[in-house]
């Protein structure tokens, strides 16, 4: 019986949440309680898994658990993406048919996503403002022209921006070309979670601080916390990063903390400074090259990015303090007339990662599914994901289910010490190599 002996551990500096209004968790779970169904973890993937399980089996009991309150973990602490696209791409026509893939999986993500936003009126600032993929240098400018090539072969809708364009558009010079698609939702991530958890159907019970500490993987599946027990039927674990600690995907996954801050909401004289856009969300062209950016609904600029290899997934304090350095000098690069406008909050959040980017999916016993490993891109993935992995549980037959398992199982990491000095040194190769798109 799998004893988990890592938790959680996230930093309390999470910007999306500080100027959200306070929200009381559920209860954490309580005595010893029997279900259908236990889905473990209620991030994207969880949430979307325990919603599908629902439309699915109206009549079965679903239960959610949580080692934390909603949106504390990575899935309220992410840049506000939710990603149609291929998130990068090489521009080799040969990978066109896993691209089409991609587009299908994700675009189911953002349908069921805006549907349960429409209508349940969550209040996220969703908005279908599409990306602008930019390039600083000659190495974001290749990358671009790959992003380009692969659009036109898959009869994706693109807008070329040169400098001035941009400058118009985000009040920012530092680019120097872009590529602007539409089909990307932006939105303030914490609050979609909160809204998700809050708005489940009725046969969905969501315990929240309800951390698993053991698990039997029984004909019956019981899982433990500190104060209850459930015994279910059959399990989805949706635990990302964590999934080793429940005896899977062992040596198959490792974790990096990526760090972000955000502002004050600018003035109305700070936010003349920028361009005509009344939002916009950046991707680096270059994969480690400069960072995120979002500029939002409610006048805030956040900006996101470096690297750290945390297999202790541990937060800590002293390191933020030290990357919001590296984030004022990013922002001043590019925003030198808003140099004066403060940073609100530093935080964190885990990724998930495999060394072949395929995700953790699948059935693992008769009664024990999972849907983990996002690989950074957890709004649509997580929620295809979990999404999928419930109708597989159920026995449903959905054609997009041929689609995710296509992208294959995690395949072998190696075992540590040697993990961490690949992982560190790939890190700071990959930063040298896109150090002019900082």
């Amino acid at each position: 019986m799998p004893k988990i002996r890592l938790l959680p551990a996230d930093d309390a500096t999470n910007g999306w949440l500080t100027h959200l209004a306070p929200r009381v968790p559920r209860p954490a779970l309580q005595g010893s309680i029997a279900a259908d169904w236990l889905v473990i973890g209620a991030g994207f993937a969880g949430l979307a898994a325990a919603r599908r399980l629902a439309e699915n089996r109206p009549n079965d009991r679903i239960l959610l658990l949580d080692a934390r309150a909603v949106a504390d973990g990575p899935s309220g602490r992410n840049s506000g993406f939710a990603i149609d696209l291929p998130h990068h791409t090489s521009g080799d026509l040969r990978h066109l048919e896993g691209a089409r893939r991609a587009l299908r999986l994700n675009q189911l993500a953002i349908d069921y996503l805006e549907a349960s936003v429409k209508a349940h009126d969550i209040p996220c600032q969703w908005s279908r403002q599409g990306q602008v993929m930019a390039a600083s240098a000659a190495l974001g400018e290749e990358q671009l022209a790959h992003f380009r090539t692969m659009l036109e072969a898959l009869g994706e809708p693109y807008e070329r921006l040169d400098r001035p364009a941009l400058a118009a558009l985000l009040g920012t010079s530092f680019y120097t070309e872009a590529v602007r698609t539409p089909g990307t939702v932006l939105m303030q991530p914490a609050a979609l979670v909160r809204g998700l958890a809050d708005t489940l159907p009725p046969n969905v019970t969501l315990y929240e601080n309800s951390a698993v500490l053991a698990i039997d993987y029984g004909v019956t599946v019981t899982a433990t916390t500190a104060t209850g027990e459930v015994r279910a039927a059959k399990v989805i674990l949706c635990v990302d990063g964590f999934a080793p600690q429940f005896d899977i995907y062992r040596q198959r996954l490792f974790g990096l903390r990526i760090f972000a801050s955000i502002t004050r909401p600018l003035s109305a004289a700070e936010r003349a400074e920028l361009g005509a856009a009344p939002e916009w969300g950046i991707l680096p062209a270059a994969r480690f090259g400069g960072g995120t950016l979002r500029y939002t609904q409610d006048g805030r600029l956040l900006i996101r990015s470096s690297y750290a290899y945390k297999p202790s997934m541990q937060a800590d304090a002293a390191t933020n303090d030290r990357i919001a350095q590296i984030h004022r000098r990013k922002f001043d690069a590019r925003f030198p007339a808003l140099k004066h406008v403060p940073f609100e909050a530093t935080w964190s959040g885990f990724l998930c990662l495999s060394k072949n980017l395929a995700p953790g999916f699948g059935r693992h016993q008769a009664n024990v599914f999972s849907a983990v490993c996002q690989n950074g891109v957890g709004v649509t993935k997580g929620t295809q994901s979990g999404i999928l992995i419930a109708d597989l549980a159920c026995g449903i037959d959905n054609p997009l289910i041929a689609d995710i398992e296509a992208l294959g199982q995690p395949s072998r990491v190696p075992p540590e010490p040697f993990l961490g000095l690949g992982v560190r040194a790939n890190i700071a190769w990959q930063g040298w190599l896109a150090r002019s798109e900082t």
